[in-house]
C-alpha cells in the first residue's frame, strides 16, 4: 500500500487535490496536503489556516517537486489579483468563483515565502542545496496552473505585500494578466485605522514597507518607532500604491487598475471588465444577477459574517470620526513627501 507521500507525489503533476501548502527553503522541501474543490472555494487564505487535525499531507523534497511541476500535462491560463491591502481583493476573487469557470487561489503561502526570498541579498534565499529562486518560482507557477475539468482559468490572489513580485510573475508568464486593486488615500487610511488590530498589523508590515519606500525616495524616512498610527497607515498606502503604479506603467495592456469603491458602485460592470481582461466570457444574465449575489452581503474573508457595502460605509464614517487626527496626520505625511519626491508627486497627480 502506498504511503501518503507516494500518493501525493503521484497526484502533484495532475490534480489540484494535491495542494502545495508551504515552502521550506532552509530544508529544501514543500508541504503538500490533500485538498479538494470545495476546500478551495471555502478558503479565504491558503496558508496555515487551512490546516487542521484532519489534514493529511507530507513534506516532499524540492527535487521531486520540480520534477512534478515539469510534468504538469495541461496547464490552464494563469492570472493574478494584486492589491494594496483591505481593498476588496478577496471579494473580487469570490465573485470570480461564482462564474464556475475560475479556480481561485487566495493568498497561497508559498507566494509569500518567495516574495520574502526574492527581496535581495539581505533576505533569506534558497541555500546551496536548494533550487534557485527562478526555478522555484517556475515550479509554483506550473503547479498553480493545474485545474479541474470545469476550470477555464486559475486566478491567484496575492497577499498585499506579495505585490512586489508582480514584475517577476508577469515576466515569467507573458500570457498572464493581472488586476491591481487600490483605494484613494483617505478611505484607505480610514479603513486601516478602523480595524480592531490595526496598530499590530501596521507595525508588523511597517519594516518591509519602509525598506521598499526608502529604495524609491531620496528623503530620510523616520524609523517605524517614531511614526504615528496615521503615518504608518500612510506608509502602507504609499509603498503599495507605488508598487501598483510600477506594474501599471510597465505593463499597461496586461495590468488593469481597479478602485474598490468603483467595484462596489458597479459590481456587474467591473466584474465584466475583469472577465474580458482575463479572456473569459461574461454572460449578460450572469452579470445581471451579480448585484443580488449573497457574496456582496457577506464578509469575504469570513463568509459566515454579514458585511454589506452599506455596513462598510457606516464603519468608514465611524473611523473618520474616531481617527480624524491620525487620518489628517497621515495625509499630511504623504503630501509632504510629494513636495520633494518625484515618484510620490507623480502618484498623487495621477490619483487626483
Amino acid at each position: 500500500m502506498s504511503t501518503v507521500a507516494e500518493q501525493l507525489r503521484a497526484m502533484l503533476p495532475v490534480s489540484p487535490d494535491a495542494y502545495p501548502q508551504n515552502l521550506d527553503l532552509a530544508r529544501g522541501r514543500l508541504l503538500v496536503i490533500f485538498f479538494d474543490a470545495a476546500g478551495y472555494r471555502a478558503a479565504s487564505f491558503l496558508d496555515d489556516r487551512v490546516l487542521g487535525p484532519a489534514t493529511r499531507g507530507s513534506w516532499l523534497p524540492l527535487q521531486d517537486v520540480l520534477a512534478a511541476a515539469r510534468a504538469v500535462p495541461a496547464p490552464r491560463p494563469l492570472h493574478f489579483i494584486f492589491h494594496t491591502g483591505h481593498v476588496g481583493s478577496t471579494l473580487l476573487s469570490r465573485l470570480l468563483d461564482e462564474t464556475g469557470d475560475v479556480l481561485g487561489l487566495r493568498e497561497p503561502l508559498p507566494l509569500r515565502v518567495l516574495a520574502d526570498a526574492g527581496d535581495g541579498p539581505s533576505q533569506p534565499r534558497p541555500g546551496s542545496g536548494a533550487a534557485p529562486f527562478e526555478a522555484l518560482l517556475e515550479a509554483m507557477l506550473r503547479l498553480w496552473s493545474r485545474g479541474y475539468d470545469s476550470t477555464r482559468a486559475v486566478v491567484v490572489k496575492a497577499t498585499s505585500s506579495a505585490g512586489r513580485l508582480a514584475m517577476p510573475l508577469l515576466e515569467a508568464r507573458p500570457q498572464s494578466r493581472a488586476v491591481y486593486l487600490n483605494l484613494r488615500a483617505e478611505p484607505y487610511l480610514a479603513t486601516l485605522l478602523g480595524g480592531p488590530n490595526s496598530i499590530t498589523d501596521l507595525r508588523g508590515h511597517g519594516p518591509g514597507r519602509l525598506r521598499r519606500l526608502g529604495a524609491r525616495v531620496s528623503a530620510r524616512l523616520a524609523p517605524i518607532e517614531a511614526m504615528s498610527p496615521g503615518e504608518l497607515a500612510a506608509l502602507g498606502w504609499l509603498a503599495e500604491s507605488l508598487s501598483q503604479r510600477e506594474a501599471l506603467r510597465r505593463h499597461p495592456e496586461r495590468v488593469l487598475g481597479l478602485d474598490f469603491d468603483a467595484l462596489l458602485a458597479d459590481a456587474a460592470g467591473t466584474l465584466g471588465r475583469v472577465l474580458v481582461h482575463f479572456g473569459l466570457e461574461a454572460p449578460p444574465a450572469f452579470l445581471a444577477g451579480i448585484a443580488g449575489s449573497p457574496v456582496l452581503q457577506r464578509y469575504s474573508k469570513a463568509p459566515d459574517q454579514p458585511f454589506s457595502p452599506a455596513l462598510r460605509l457606516a464603519l468608514l464614517d465611524a473611523s473618520r470620526r474616531l481617527n480624524r487626527d491620525e487620518i489628517v496626520r497621515g495625509l499630511a505625511w504623504i503630501e509632504q513627501l510629494g513636495r520633494t519626491e518625484p515618484p510620490v508627486a507623480e502618484l498623487l497627480s495621477a490619483a487626483a
